[in-house]
């Protein structure tokens, strides 16, 4: 099975339900770019999930999140949790705390702790395994096919309003 139909069937069950994406990183850091890169791309598809670039500070987010009460958060993250880079991985919350390290000193966990202490909903963090995170660096080739690649999926998840 090929990682576009895995990952589809993966998130699947989100199809039709208010959703929330949210794009976590630093552009400027090489593939720590990827949330904000793959939220960018998915404005241009004009997809009917709603879209938040937090970049570098998520916390800054977590009213409007909750004000918006979505069924479904997907927190988008160069996570490295030891993979190829390139790799997608999806996680839920708890598997953060042990299977993978955010790039950012602000944990993404405790980012979504704070979103769900006010409202209910279903959590999922989409890792992308960076294959650099230096400042001034381009983002690698790896990473860059892996946000065409879920931006393929969302797209199809969440299609473009009408």
């Amino acid at each position: 099975m090929s990682t576009d139909q895995s990952l589809l069937q993966q998130l699947n069950n989100l199809r039709d339900s208010a959703t929330v994406i949210v794009g976590i990183g630093n552009i400027l850091k090489a593939d720590d770019g990827a949330g904000p890169l793959v939220c960018e791309r998915l404005k241009h598809e004009k997809v009917c999930a709603d879209l938040i670039d937090a970049g570098t500070v998520p916390e800054n987010y977590i009213q409007p999140i909750i004000k918006k009460a979505p069924k479904n958060l997907l927190v988008i993250d160069a996570i490295d949790f030891g993979a190829p880079p390139g790799t997608i991985r999806i996680f839920k919350p708890e598997q953060l705390k042990s299977h993978a390290i955010s790039t950012h000193t602000l944990s993404p966990h405790l980012f979504v702790d704070m979103v769900c202490r006010d409202i209910k909903t279903d959590v999922f963090f989409i890792g992308i395994q960076p294959a650099q995170v230096q400042l001034g660096q381009s983002i690698s080739p790896q990473v860059s096919q892996a946000i065409q690649r879920l931006c393929r999926v969302l797209t199809e998840i969440f299609p473009p309003k009408q």
